[in-house]
């Protein structure tokens, strides 16, 4: 047993086939694309006006105040609580959207939901905690494979089930639960990590800070020591946290790049999470077949497909990058755009599966981009603080969109407005391509020997994207 205990802990293949079976059945989710029809159906009797300006509202406010805390002790704990904590608290939001009653019991439900939401940092970071550098990018593509495959699998078998099988919204979420159950047992057979990334950082010459032990030994402190430790330890994160920011946004292209990621990020959630109200009210009449499920799988393997694809692109991204970026943001706002104007619930769905593909590629573009100027440390902060920013600019943008009582902006505008968001992206970003085409191309001009030599610059991407 000590034996089987000592291979869990040093090889990297057990732990990775367990976080990745955790991470597809934890994205094994049938009933989310039907999410909305179960809410304003005959389950809940929640009329399209609350799901959309007091239900939905309640995750983007809710995580924006988490993701810090989350962020901050997700190293402290050493990431398997904080994944076990995800998949606990996802089994309890869809125990009360399941057996809960009114608005209520709703929003409580897509607050529980929202710590699951904030706990993905411990999801990405544990398997970094337990394996080896060597077999970083073979894990990474791993884990985000089985996320990608686990949601696209689910939202297949939802729509099968609807189609197909006659199932209702209920036993969609009733099989959704069973999915999640089998998730947060399987995070419990996770080993502990032995380091923790930030704590080894902090003390690089020295002993790793391991307060969890300290604090099993109270005999050999006393409580003004334990005190100690604490604040030292907090000093410490805090200082270095600062630091890093500096020094990772001192570049004026990773601040673009960051700049791309946070808004694109928050524009995608804030469209994908209100698209199926959107739908509902272009669906033809009442006893249409939505096919919310096929389309959430069709867009997330064409997503998938166009990412993989921008990994295997020769193409001089310090040249061209930032303008490839502005080109295909005038695709996304333009398909946005088609999505609010269209009364075809087809095209509709067509434009979606152009939005969700779009975003991807270009999400994929911005990651391997920041991740090749950084280091793994460096990358897992600036990680961190992005998502906290796009969930900031998010939140606004829900307050003044979804939820300032005198405008009472129809759906419909809304999407206008997401639209122009992402067409302000897309102005943004074409000046600063051209601008960055124009730099570069004049320093190649600059870096030319009197022979004709010019300097070799590296122009492939690396080939462990993560977004």
């Amino acid at each position: 047993m000590k034996c089987w205990n000592s291979q869990q802990t040093s090889g990297w293949m057990y732990p990775t086939v367990v976080i990745c079976t955790y991470g597809f059945f934890s994205m094994m989710r049938p009933g989310e694309p039907f999410l909305t029809p179960f809410l304003t159906g005959p389950y809940k009797n929640i009329s399209i006006s609350q799901v959309s300006r007091e239900v939905y509202p309640i995750w983007t406010y809710s995580n924006l105040v988490l993701l810090v805390p989350v962020f901050l002790v997700t190293d402290l704990l050493r990431y398997k609580p904080v994944v076990v904590l995800q998949g606990l608290c996802s089994v309890v939001a869809w125990l009360l959207l399941l057996f809960g009653s009114g608005v209520r019991a709703v929003q409580i439900a897509l607050f529980v939901y929202s710590i699951a939401s904030a706990s993905d940092v411990g999801y990405y970071a544990y398997i970094y905690s337990i394996v080896h550098a060597e077999h970083y990018q073979r894990v990474t593509s791993y884990c985000r494979g089985s996320i990608l495959v686990g949601f696209a699998v689910g939202s297949l078998l939802g729509q099968l089930l609807t189609s197909f099988g006659a199932t209702s919204f209920y036993w969609l979420n009733v099989i959704t639960l069973l999915f999640l159950s089998i998730a947060l047992l399987l995070s419990f057979l996770l080993p502990m990590p032995q380091r923790s990334l930030l704590l080894n950082d902090l003390h690089p010459n020295g002993p790793n800070l391991d307060i969890s032990s300290d604090l099993a030994r109270p005999s050999r402190f006393s409580v003004f020591t334990l005190r100690r430790v604490r604040w030292r330890y907090i000093l410490c994160s805090w200082s270095k946290l600062v630091k890093d920011c500096k020094e990772c946004y001192s570049s004026v292209t990773i601040l673009f790049l960051s700049l791309w990621w946070s808004m694109g990020r928050c524009g995608f959630y804030q469209v994908s999470n209100y698209v199926q109200i959107l739908w509902s009210l272009k669906e033809p009449h009442d006893n249409f077949t939505a096919y919310n499920g096929a389309v959430d799988a069709v867009a997330t393997l064409s997503g998938a497909a166009t990412s993989f694809a921008v990994g295997h692109m020769t193409l001089s991204w310090s040249m061209w990058g930032e303008l490839v970026l502005g080109v295909f943001s005038v695709v996304t706002a333009g398909s946005v755009y088609v999505m609010d104007i269209t009364r075809n619930i087809w095209i509709c769905y067509a434009s979606y599966v152009l939005f969700k593909s779009s975003y991807m590629m270009m999400i994929t573009i911005c990651t391997f981009q920041i991740a090749k100027k950084l280091s793994k440390e460096c990358y897992a902060l600036m990680f961190g603080v992005n998502t906290f920013l796009a969930t900031a600019i998010q939140t606004i943008l829900t307050a003044v969109v979804i939820n300032t009582k005198s405008l009472q902006l129809p759906l419909t505008t809304q999407y206008f407005i997401y639209s122009t968001f992402f067409a302000i992206i897309a102005f943004i970003f074409l000046i600063r391509g051209v601008y960055s085409v124009y730099h570069v191309r004049r320093s190649l001009l600059e870096e030319r020997s009197p022979g004709g030599h010019v300097c070799d610059r590296s122009t492939d991407p690396p080939k462990n994207t993560q977004f």
